[in-house]
């Protein structure tokens, strides 16, 4: 990587008790690249300032606004490329940094998340870090993720700085970190987990803190699924079993107070605690072998946990915070299931029409050109995801790889092509392009869940890689087989317009909209407008 200042960032508040060893331990950082600490004092009462001060950090005073607008107020005055962040309790290894940035040499990584380790030996922090064991082995097998936490972070400045940074709403510590690598992530930005980029923490000593700490997360994070809700179901870090046994647990309790109707309630209790205690299978496989000492608390901390979430949960949807939510922009989860609808039942039937079409254009293909009947490319998905996208080959095999020979001929502005005499296509290519029969295979995309009916169009990732961050607003939704850009000039239309429609597609979404483009995208076709 190219020697450049790298920015650490420390929000502190009354952390006197700890500020020390956490700011030596990131000014003797093992690096050759030159970096700078700063902390954030965010309306400390004891000495924290002061430490900062005696150690040589550069410290910026604010009056107290929470850990997320103190650590913008640090990104705002960071000189460094980079910023990376850990918090007032966290003690870093002294090759942290060194490994924290390492992924940052790909100039398409924005994001870096890092690791707990603790040094403590009681009951309840041996199981907290087991917890974080077990997540970090999940994220382990993943390229990107979308879950970045603070402790232990780093971002590219400009465009953290570019979004916003930390939401200011979240007042308190709580779910302001995932907040962010959620919203980066939506737009495509490629995040990566860094195990190594180590840093050591005191957890939870007792039952109490465990459960306050996770009844906080519960509540601040039901506040964050009213703009991301699509995170109900699905992030990085956490494993899918831990949103069942809330679920389960929340059944349990229901099914309690049902009881006094008659022994069938019972029954339901019995069931939905075996599920409960069923889904907590993958977590003691790994937790048992590794640390079996832990046996006697494990299920009273795995029902603490569900518990407090749960109860964080309703609450927090019950009694939000006052602080306005962003504007949420993307589908709710209603409107994603029927779309889900939508894609699945529409697949099929066109599947089952386009049989016989698709047949026949496949043996043109075969007879007049050499190469296979489908074609495969690297697209760019929902939240920048890339995946295979299935076409009819159109072209003469090889052409992909003679994109800038037909570039200076391309009429539109922006990071897209569209050559209305491609040389590349053969004369049976054109035909199949002229009626769009080369996007039948996509009905499979569908079906996968890579794709959508209707939506943008797929782009591919080396255009993506070009977007401002504006641009990757319409990564937010899965890619669609017809959409607006297809009823409004298809190939015709530069960035720039096919931005405005799409997007506008997004804010404005609705299930009849996406009906109402179906039915416009048959004249559309036979028209040919667009068509090359």
């Amino acid at each position: 990587m190219e020697p450049a200042l790298i920015s650490i960032i420390v929000p502190a508040k009354d952390a006197a008790q700890n500020i020390e060893h956490c700011l030596r331990a990131c000014q003797q950082q093992k690096i050759d690249t030159s970096f700078e600490v700063i902390l954030v004092d965010d309306g400390s009462t004891d000495e924290t300032a002061e430490i900062g001060e005696k150690l040589g950090v550069r410290v910026i005073r604010q009056a107290n606004a929470g850990p997320a607008a103190a650590r913008n107020t640090g990104a705002q005055a960071a000189t460094g490329e980079i910023l990376a962040f850990t918090d007032a309790d966290c003690i870093p290894s002294p090759e942290w940094l060194k490994h924290l940035i390492q992924p940052f040499a790909n100039p398409e990584i924005v994001g870096a998340k890092g690791t707990y380790k603790t040094d403590q030996s009681q009951l309840v922090p041996r199981f907290v870090q087991q917890e974080y064991g077990f997540k970090y082995l999940r994220m382990a097998r993943q390229e990107r993720i979308d879950f970045i936490d603070t402790y232990s972070a780093a971002y590219r400045r400009a465009v953290f700085l570019e979004n916003g940074g930390f939401d200011s709403a979240f007042a308190v510590p709580s779910v302001e970190d995932q907040e962010l690598s959620f919203r980066l992530a939506r737009k495509g930005y490629q995040l990566v987990f860094v195990p190594k980029a180590e840093v050591f923490h005191i957890h939870d000593v007792n039952f109490k803190e465990y459960g306050q700490r996770k009844f906080g997360i519960g509540y601040w994070k039901a506040f964050m699924l009213r703009w991301l809700p699509e995170k109900t179901f699905q992030d990085s870090h956490t494993p899918p079993t831990l949103r069942w046994q809330i679920l389960f647990l929340a059944a349990v309790l229901g099914c309690v107070g049902l009881t006094f109707l008659g022994a069938w309630a019972w029954w339901l209790v019995l069931i939905f605690l075996l599920l409960f205690l069923a889904s907590t299978g993958p977590f003691m496989r790994h937790l048992l072998p590794t640390d079996p000492g832990l046996w006697p608390i494990i299920l009273p901390m795995v029902l603490l946990r569900a518990g407090a979430l749960g109860f964080g949960l309703a609450y927090g949807l019950i009694f939000p915070p006052r602080t306005q939510p962003r504007t949420y922009t993307g589908l709710s989860p209603v409107e994603r299931f029927f779309k889900r609808v939508l894609d699945i039942v529409g697949a099929v039937i066109g599947m089952l029409i386009f049989l016989p079409i698709f047949t026949v254009c496949a043996v043109a293909i075969k007879l007049t050109s050499p190469g296979p009947v489908v074609f495969s490319q690297a697209r760019s998905g929902e939240n920048g995801k890339p995946f295979q996208v299935k076409k009819l080959r159109t072209m003469y095999q090889g052409a992909e790889n003679q994109v800038e020979t037909v570039l200076e001929q391309n009429p539109l502005a922006g990071p897209v092509y569209k050559i209305p005499a491609d040389p590349r296509v053969t004369s049976v290519g054109r035909l199949i392009r002229r009626w769009s029969f080369d996007e039948i295979p996509q009905f499979w995309n569908i079906l996968r869940g890579e794709m959508s009916i209707v939506g943008p169009r797929p782009e591919e990732t080396w255009i993506v890689a070009k977007y401002n961050d504006h641009q990757r607003r319409r990564l937010v939704v899965k890619p669609g087989l017809t959409g607006p850009m297809q009823i409004n000039g298809r190939g015709e239309l530069d960035m720039t317009a096919r931005l405005a429609l799409e997007i506008d597609y997004i804010d404005n979404y609705s299930f009849w909209k996406d009906i109402a483009i179906i039915l416009r995208t048959i004249p559309a076709v036979i028209s040919g407008k667009g068509a090359f």
